[in-house]
C-alpha cells in the first residue's frame, strides 16, 4: 500500500512539473534569437524538488509530449521541432535538471548557497547544450553561419541575466519547499 502511494505521488509530481514547464513556455519575454521563458524556472524547480531521476522524467515527459505534436514548446511542437536551432535548449533542460537534482541530493537539508550552486550548474548545462546545438544547426543545417561572438551575445549574454534571477527565485522557493515536500 505504501509503495503504491509513493508511486502515485511520483507520477502526480512528474505530471505537474511537465505541465508547469509547458505553461512556462507560454510566458515569454521577447529577446533576439532565443525567447526568454519561465521554462527554466520550472525545470530548475523540478531538479530541486523532485531530484535528478524524477526531475529528468518530468522534463523528458514534457519533451515527448511536444515532439508528439502537442504545441507545448515556445514555438509549437511536432517531431520537426528537432530541426529548430533552439531545440538544444530543451535537451539542455533535461540534462540541467538532472545535474541540479544530483547536486541538491547530496545534502539532506541543502543551504541556499548549495541550491544556488546546483541551479547555476544546471543553468550552465542548459546553455552549453543550447549554444552547441544552435551553432551546429545554424552552420550545418540552415546554412546561416553564426560566429562565436554573435552566438555568445545572442544565446548567452542577452538571456543569462533573467535566468540568473530565476536561479535566485528557484533557490529561495526550494529552500522553503524541499522540507515541505519531504514531509508529504
Amino acid at each position: 500500500m505504501q509503495k503504491n502511494r509513493k508511486k502515485i505521488k511520483e507520477i502526480i509530481l512528474c505530471s505537474l512539473f511537465a505541465a508547469l514547464i509547458a505553461a512556462g513556455a507560454f510566458i515569454k519575454i521577447p529577446v533576439p534569437v532565443v525567447p526568454f521563458t519561465l521554462q527554466f524556472l520550472f525545470t530548475d524547480m523540478a531538479g530541486l524538488l523532485l531530484g535528478s531521476r524524477l526531475g529528468f522524467i518530468a522534463v523528458m515527459s514534457y519533451i515527448a509530449v511536444g515532439l508528439a505534436g502537442i504545441p507545448v514548446f515556445a514555438h509549437g511542437g511536432g517531431i520537426n521541432y528537432v530541426l529548430q536551432p533552439s531545440f538544444g535548449y530543451l535537451i539542455g533542460f533535461a540534462a540541467g535538471t538532472f545535474i541540479t537534482g544530483k547536486i541538491s541530493e547530496i545534502f539532506k537539508n541543502p543551504s541556499f548557497k548549495i541550491l544556488m550552486l546546483a541551479n547555476v550548474a544546471g543553468l550552465l548545462t542548459v546553455y552549453a547544450f543550447g549554444m552547441i546545438y544552435y551553432a551546429f544547426m545554424s552552420n550545418f543545417y540552415l546554412g546561416d553561419p553564426i560566429g562565436l561572438w554573435p552566438l555568445f551575445l545572442y544565446c548567452f549574454i542577452l538571456a543569462v541575466p533573467g535566468d540568473i534571477a530565476l536561479c535566485f527565485l528557484s533557490a529561495s522557493l526550494g529552500k522553503f519547499l524541499i522540507p515541505v515536500l519531504k514531509e508529504m
